[in-house]
């Protein structure tokens, strides 16, 4: 008999236990690493081939003290490694675990690896190569406490892998974390019935269950095995085994009727799902279509089975449509898919709550570092019975004090909008302390940025009140939830808001007072617009004809658009950042601005400004709150240096030239005194720079004029 351990994900070990002792497997013992069990090598080889929840099955070949490294060494060397493999085998190691002495793991496997060659040389054998990518034979050692385990990779990695999947989805499950949920559904138990995915992605949910319904043993198109090369394979008894397998498969899929379907809203992902469910030699059991799991119809039965793995919203994106859909889809359930059974497994548990059903039973997994559930629910009399009348409504929440200040807000800024032609606006900033977002609407876009709640408020609160937010801008709005953007915002530091969020590439050109700027409400926590500047635009616009304008710090350049509109002699346009000076060019080619007065300059602004021999009428001034770029020689902090960066700035300046001066540090205070030695007459304009739908917001950014 051998000793052998079983790793999987975390939620599934109870699982593996009871499918190993299925399978034949003696003294199985669960622990958190892992499920260990005694086999013989004929029952080793039926596991690995039978197994449908293993990611790995590890065969145990020593073990001894490892409090520090050379004890690691020493245990190491005394493994008859001869006896597993040859010198002219590569290999490769493994190791896990770490404790007060051993604290690196590749400094642990740098260990067993020199003890494993100083074992062959010292016998007057050849050094063994390592291979780390494609070994022979891979050792996994595993440190605990202070003592050290020793194993075989008898199956190989990723185990779970079935040979048939040809392209997946965005978020593939694992397939034996799969067959763990179909076992949790309850479906074995009775596939007369039908099994449905409606957000079935590449399939492999549905692939599994109807792989597990056949009695197929998963390892059958496996091409490598770990003990493929380890002394004590046995060919003959593995071949025997396997055929005896293959023929159980093919008994088993005799005569069998089933019905599992699938659909998802992407046809693109579906067309990888056919191709999936065709390499598996599952078509004849395996429907699917597209359709919009939140306009599901029951086409499949009175009773069956609802198993799927939503979109955890992850992707910041897609949370507005999940609770979209999720609000939409315990009503569904219940006047459609009465008396059936629902399983849903999600990372984002604070959905499961918009669908306003009580859950049957739930269990914990891990996808990857993602901790999940799978909520099961019974939409039987009991069910039913647990809802008064009132409950049954369209939606998942009512009236609220969010929804009606947004709707409030938008009547009062109804006429100003339409008078001056404005379609890009904050239509709510924070207004509730409770619901700490920003609502801005670009064209027919809503753009939620959600701010940081303060930590003394729950998570599954501050999850709650998003959902709620996510819920009624779209309704309100009279828009899709698809066209509803959520940005999620930290306590951020100097230019760090401006960091890539996600790669959609997807820009709407949008109109600002006869000018046409680019923004992207996809890839960035900025959109390329601020919002709060309109007015500030505006004023520029309004004192620039004539005039050399300097714009420094200049992100997408809407000032230096708006300035050249307006007849400024030459703008010139400075950015540290090569992809918002590029953004900034777009705008000017927009709106069929061109020529040699308009300059661009890619360069740390504040060496420019100290170095710059030119000199100009107008300077435009929106620096950073604070920032330590890389490219930076020293770091920037407004409050600190405004008085030097203004003094650099007067020396650019014309005689009855002017500064405007802006920055968005909260609680900023101008050092009036000291500007005005630098022979600057200073007015404070922050009151007159807050447009209509910033004026509830005091503190969203200070503005002077600054006349030399």
């Amino acid at each position: 008999m051998y000793q052998f351990l079983a790793l999987t994900s975390p939620g599934i070990e109870i699982l593996m236990a009871q499918e190993l002792k299925d399978l034949g497997a003696e003294q199985v013992v669960q622990k958190p690493e892992g499920v260990y069990f005694e086999a013989s090598l004929e029952q080793a080889y039926h596991i690995v081939l039978w197994t449908r929840l293993a990611t790995r099955v590890l065969a145990k070949i020593g073990e001894g003290p490892a409090q520090d490294k050379q004890a690691l060494f020493t245990s190491a060397l005394a493994i008859d490694w001869q006896s597993h493999f040859g010198a002219h085998n590569t290999f490769a190691i493994d190791f896990v675990g770490t404790n007060r002495e051993l604290r690196n793991s590749q400094f642990g496997a740098l260990t067993v690896k020199d003890a494993i060659v100083d074992y062959f040389v010292d016998r007057g054998d050849s050094r063994p190569n390592v291979d780390k990518h494609e070994p022979e034979i891979r050792i996994q050692a595993r440190l605990l406490k202070q003592q050290v385990t020793f194993f075989v990779d008898f199956s190989g990695r990723s185990l779970f892998q079935r040979g048939y999947r040809f392209k997946t989805g965005a978020a593939p499950l694992k397939e034996n974390l799969a067959a763990a949920i179909i076992l949790r559904s309850g479906w074995l138990e009775d596939t007369s019935l039908p099994l449905l995915d409606p957000m079935c992605g590449s399939g492999t949910i549905i692939i599994e269950a109807a792989s597990m319904a056949l009695r197929q043993a998963p390892g059958l198109n496996r091409m490598f095995w770990g003990f493929d090369s380890w002394k004590h394979h046995q060919e003959d008894t593995w071949e025997a085994v396997r055929n005896q397998v293959k023929q159980q498969s093919q008994d088993n899929g005799e005569e069998k009727s089933f019905a599992v379907y699938g659909s998802d809203s992407d046809s693109r992902v579906l067309k990888e799902a056919e191709r999936n469910i065709a390499n598996a030699g599952l078509a004849q059991f395996i429907k699917v279509t597209t359709s919009d799991a939140s306009k599901l119809v029951n086409k499949y039965g009175e009773r069956g089975f609802m198993v799927f793995n939503p979109p955890y919203g992850e992707r910041i994106g897609d949370l507005p449509e999940l609770v979209d859909t999720f609000s939409s889809l315990g009503t569904l359930f219940k006047s459609r898919f009465k008396d059936w059974n629902i399983a849903i497994f999600t990372a984002n548990v604070e959905l499961l709550n918009l669908l306003k059903l009580a859950s049957h039973k739930r269990y914990k997994f891990k996808n990857g570092p993602l901790d999940c559930q799978l909520a099961t629910y019974k939409l039987d009399e009991k069910q039913f019975a647990k809802e008064a009348a009132a409950q049954e409504q369209n939606t998942s929440f009512a009236e609220s004090a969010f929804s009606n200040r947004l709707k409030k807000n938008l009547k009062q800024l109804k006429s100003w909008l339409k008078k001056e032609q404005i379609t890009c606006y904050r239509a709510y900033d924070a207004d509730i302390p409770e619901y700490n977002v920003a609502v801005d609407i670009y064209n027919e876009y809503a753009v939620v940025s959600e701010y940081q709640a303060p930590s003394k408020i729950a998570p599954e609160k501050v999850a709650k009140r998003l959902q709620e937010v996510l819920f009624w801008v779209p309704k309100i709005l009279d828009i899709p939830p698809s066209d509803v953007v959520l940005k999620t915002r930290a306590k951020q530091k100097g230019r760090n808001q401006y960091q890539r969020v996600e790669k959609k590439e997807r820009f709407i050109t949008v109109n600002e007072y006869g000018a046409k700027l680019k923004v992207n409400l996809w890839d960035y926590l900025d959109t390329g617009l601020f919002l709060d500047h309109r007015k500030t635009r505006q004023i520029v616009a309004s004192m620039v004809k004539g005039k050399s304008v300097l714009n420094l710090f200049s992100y997408t350049g809407s000032v230096s658009v708006q300035a050249a509109l307006h007849g400024a002699e030459s703008v010139t346009t400075v950015d540290m950042s090569n992809t918002y000076l590029s953004w900034a060019q777009d705008n000017f080619e927009l709106n069929k601005l061109s020529g040699s007065q308009y300059s661009f300059i890619q360069a740390d602004c504040l060496t420019w400004l100290k170095e710059s021999k030119y000199t100009f009428d107008f300077i435009f001034i929106d620096p950073p709150t604070f920032s330590n770029s890389k490219r930076m020689d020293n770091t920037f902090d407004v409050q600190r240096d405004h008085v030097e960066l203004l003094k650099d700035a007067v020396t650019c300046l014309n005689d009855g030239g002017t500064i405007m001066f802006t920055n968005n540090k909260r609680n900023f205070k101008m050092d009036s005194e000291a500007v005005e030695q630098l022979g600057l007459k200073v007015k404070a304009m922050s009151e007159l720079t807050r447009d209509k739908d910033f004026a509830r917001n005091k503190h969203i950014h200070n503005s002077w004029l600054l006349t030399k």
